[in-house]
């Protein structure tokens, strides 16, 4: 039995991000993300793949009828958009760009967070 494994892109977006569809019927579009699913590695993103659905009248939806709403994207099919020149960046360039956290950035950019050592800071002087 062949097991896939999925790659776990899906977590490097966040809800408000802006982000360019790069492929498909809809490339060159910008919008936010609305919703990740990230166990499908799927992305919902505002007014972009539009679908109809045809609903029964129901308690709930008392009209019934067609409904327009969002369908999701693939991960792939999308890149973040720099906030300050409007393009579409690869992700790790956009994320040195706009960290979201001061670890992301420094991940990112492959410098580590060096800890102090208790050796460096109990001998000032240095060895002898």
């Amino acid at each position: 039995m062949k097991v896939e494994t999925i790659p776990d892109n899906c977590p490097r977006y966040k809800r408000n991000d802006t982000v360019m569809v790069i492929s498909g019927k809809h490339k060159g579009k910008t919008g936010k993300v609305m919703r990740l699913l990230k166990d499908k590695n799927r992305i919902v993103i505002e007014k972009i793949n539009m679908m109809k659905r045809h609903t029964k009248p129901t308690q709930t939806e008392p009209q019934g009828g067609i409904i327009e709403k969002e369908a999701p994207l693939h991960v792939s099919k999308v890149l973040p958009v720099s906030s300050k020149t409007g393009k579409p960046m690869r992700f790790a360039k956009w994320l040195r760009e706009n960290p979201r956290s001061a670890e992301g950035e420094a991940k990112v950019a492959g410098t580590a967070k060096k800890k102090a050592s208790k050796k460096a800071t109990a001998g000032k002087g240095g060895p002898k």
